[in-house]
């Protein structure tokens, strides 16, 4: 039998694989309060290079994706999240944070957050328990030069 906990993670798996176009060959880090249930079902759904804060080693640039499920928590204790994060994404990472449904004010500040700290915001999903975001380190997209 399948938990609450779990099969609400399992709603958010799908659309974050999807805005991410995760592939089972690229290594994710997951985090946030249900991180080490959602690498485990990126682990069953064949995602084995997958895993969460608390057991992806130290920091060395090693990770192409980073999961970020933030749902019930403040924007104001992400920062510091994104802050510990960064070390462990390569330089042409993908970066995904799930969020509750925001007013556009705290969409604004996810933003800003997310651009202050190396990242452009190349897409965004609205679903039906919150809404996400993808960025890629501005380094994939380099600021074009006037003519």
């Amino acid at each position: 039998m399948t938990s609450p906990q779990i099969a609400a993670g399992d709603r958010i798996i799908d659309p974050m694989i999807a805005l991410a176009g995760c592939s089972t060959g690229q290594r994710i880090v997951v985090a946030g309060s249900k991180s080490m249930e959602l690498a485990l079902e990126l682990h069953r759904r064949g995602y084995l290079l997958a895993a969460a804060t608390g057991n992806c080693g130290r920091p060395a640039g090693q990770y192409d994706i980073a999961l970020v499920d933030w749902r019930r928590r403040t924007l104001h204790a992400l920062e510091p999240t994104l802050d510990s994060l960064m070390n462990f994404l390569r330089p042409n990472a993908a970066l995904v944070i799930w969020v509750d449904a925001q007013k556009p004010l705290a969409n604004a500040s996810l933003r800003t957050s997310v651009e202050k700290r190396g990242f452009v915001i190349v897409n965004g999903t609205v679903h039906d328990c919150g809404c996400a975001l993808l960025a890629r380190r501005s380094q994939v997209y380099p600021m074009q030069k006037a003519a």
